[in-house]
C-alpha cells in the first residue's frame, strides 16, 4: 500500500512539468506535423492528407542547394566557435590562477549578451561596408585600390556573425570541465616526462569531451534552426532552410512551410543523436 501511494505521488510530482511539455513542446509539433499533410492554394488552406508538400520538398534542388547551404554554415560556425571557445576556456582554467580574475574575465566575455543578437550583428556593417571603417582603412593605407565586397552580404560576413554570436555557447561547457579536471593528473604526466601538446592531447581533450559535445549541440541547434542571422548579413542573396520557410511562412504557403520545419526538425534530431552517441552526457555532466 505504501509502495502504490509513493508511485501515485511521483506521478503526481511529474504531472505539472508533463503538462507544461505537452501544452508548449508535444502539442504544437503535432499541429505542425498534421498541417504538414494538408493542402492549399493562392487563397487558403485545405484540410486534407497529401504528400505532394514532402515530395516537393525532397526532391527540389532548390531545398537540396538550400540544406547544404546551411551544413556548411552550421560546420564552419562549429569549427570556428570549437577552436576559439576551446583556447579561450584553456586560458582561463590554466592560466588564470585567480578566482577573481577568472570571474571578472569570464564576465567581460558575457558583456556582449547583455544586447540583443539583431544589434550586435548591424554593429558589423559599418564596419564591414563598402564605405566601411575596414575598407576605408585598406584604400587610405594603399593596400587595396577598391572596396572589398566579399566582406559584408557574404558567407564571409554570415560566419562571422555566428562566430560572434555563439561561441560563448562552446566557451561555458568547456570551460567547467576544464574546471573539473584533477590537477594532480596533469602533474603525474609532467613528471613522467610528457610534454604541454600530450597533456592536451591524452589528458586535457578527452576530459573535455562532454564539454565539447554539449556546446557542439548548443552550435548546431542554433545555427541550423537561425534566419535572421542570414538574413541580415546576407542582405537578401544569401539563403539557408531557414529562410524559405520564413518565407513560405511570408507567402501564406503554411502547410509547405510545416514540411519544411518538420524535415529541419528531423535532421537536426537526427545530428544531435551522432552526438550523444559519442559521449554520454548523464554521466559525464
Amino acid at each position: 500500500m505504501r509502495l502504490a501511494k509513493s508511485s501515485n505521488n511521483s506521478y503526481w510530482q511529474a504531472a505539472p512539468l508533463a503538462s507544461m511539455l505537452t501544452a508548449f513542446l508535444i502539442f504544437p509539433i503535432a499541429v505542425i506535423v498534421i498541417v504538414s499533410f494538408w493542402d492549399y492554394n493562392e487563397f487558403s488552406i485545405i484540410p486534407d492528407f497529401i504528400f505532394e508538400n514532402y515530395e516537393y520538398l525532397l526532391t527540389s534542388s532548390v531545398t537540396l542547394q538550400a540544406y547544404l547551404q546551411t551544413l556548411k554554415y552550421a560546420s564552419i560556425t562549429w569549427f570556428l566557435t570549437l577552436t576559439i571557445g576551446f583556447f579561450v576556456a584553456y586560458y582561463l582554467a590554466f592560466y588564470v590562477k585567480s578566482n577573481s580574475t577568472q570571474t571578472i574575465l569570464f564576465l567581460i566575455c558575457t558583456v556582449p549578451f547583455l544586447t540583443s543578437n539583431i544589434i550586435r550583428m548591424i554593429s558589423w556593417i559599418p564596419l564591414l561596408g563598402r564605405n566601411g571603417l575596414i575598407n576605408t582603412g585598406l584604400q587610405s593605407s594603399g593596400i587595396t585600390d577598391a572596396p572589398l565586397d566579399w566582406l559584408l552580404y557574404s558567407d564571409f560576413a554570415i560566419v562571422l556573425a555566428y562566430v560572434h554570436l555563439y561561441t560563448m555557447f562552446m566557451v561555458v561547457p568547456i570551460f567547467n570541465c576544464m574546471m573539473r579536471i584533477d590537477r594532480s593528473q596533469i602533474e603525474a604526466a609532467v613528471d613522467s616526462g610528457a610534454n604541454g601538446f600530450r597533456v592536451l592531447v591524452d589528458i586535457i581533450i578527452p576530459l573535455c569531451k562532454s564539454g565539447i559535445i554539449i556546446g557542439s549541440i548548443f552550435i548546431f541547434t542554433l545555427v541550423m534552426g537561425d534566419f535572421i542571422t542570414v538574413k541580415v548579413m546576407g542582405g537578401g542573396i544569401k539563403a539557408n532552410v531557414a529562410i524559405l520557410i520564413y518565407n513560405e511562412i511570408s507567402l501564406l504557403q503554411y502547410p509547405a512551410a510545416a514540411a519544411g520545419a518538420v524535415v529541419l526538425l528531423m535532421t537536426v534530431i537526427v545530428m544531435l543523436i551522432v552526438l550523444f552517441r559519442l559521449v554520454d552526457i548523464r554521466k559525464e555532466v
